[in-house]
This record gives C-alpha cells, structure tokens and sequence, in this order.
C-alpha cells in the first residue's frame, strides 16, 4: 500500500515543531493513518493501546535524526555564506546559535534561500527515510 507523501510531510512537520521529543507522530504500517501526540497541550484523540508494536508503526524521525540540524546548517552556510562560514560555525557552539543564524541570514538576504535549501533537504532525507523504512509513497 502507498501512503501519500503529504500527510507524512504533514506529521514530520508536527514532530518537529518545537523542542525535540515533545511531539510525536506514528505511522500505521498498514492502514498508512497517522496518529500525533504532544507531550504540552491538550490531546485530542488517544495513541492505540498497541503503538510500541514495531511490526505495526513507526514513529516519524526528529530532523535531527535525519541529520538536518548542525550540519546542513554549516552545509550551508560553506557553500552560500563563505565569509561568514566560520561565524556561522562558531556560534553553534553556544545557546542561541539559530537566532543568530538567522540574524546572519537576515543581513545577507539569504532568509528565502535558506528555508528553501532547507526544505528541499528535509524533502529528500523524508523520502529516502521511507525508502530505507520500505515505506510506499505516493506524490
């Protein structure tokens, strides 16, 4: 069975939004449905009572587990900021390293170019997440 490609962009999405690990989405093997928790607020519909069954579901990754944290961001900022490459680099070194990122972007007019090198990485460690996971997608 294929599983539109949409709606686990959708749930990785919601993984990722906020800190790591404070939401989760769940892929149903079989029937391609989603299932979404979040660890704040409220949650309005129940995980099944059999989600830790591995042969069944599959949590959606955390960006960084897809190595699209740190890295891409120095990918990045090597090949489209080279001046302020080693900049770029030390401030990931301390807190507050991607509001200072994106100050840097902001300055260099590199804020569009960034979210779209971004989503165009995010896209292709998604689908081969699912190739590796032999998960069927459509779109």
């Amino acid at each position: 069975m294929a599983i539109n490609y949409k709606d686990i962009e959708l749930a990785f999405d919601f993984v990722n939004f906020g800190q790591p690990y404070e939401h989760e989405a769940y892929l149903n093997l079989y029937t391609g449905e989603t299932y979404w928790h979040s660890e704040i607020g409220d949650n309005e519909e129940e995980l099944p009572d059999d989600i830790d069954d591995e042969t069944k579901y599959i949590p959606l990754p955390h960006k960084n587990d897809l190595n699209l944290d740190k890295k891409l961001v120095l990918k990045f900022a090597y090949q489209y900021l080279p001046d302020d490459a080693e900049k770029v680099e030390n401030i990931f070194g301390h807190k507050g390293a991607y509001s200072r990122f994106k100050d840097i972007l902001e300055t260099k007019g590199k804020v569009e170019e960034w979210y779209e090198y971004e989503s165009k990485a995010a896209e292709k460690a998604l689908r081969e997440w699912c190739k590796i996971n032999e998960i069927k997608i459509n779109g």
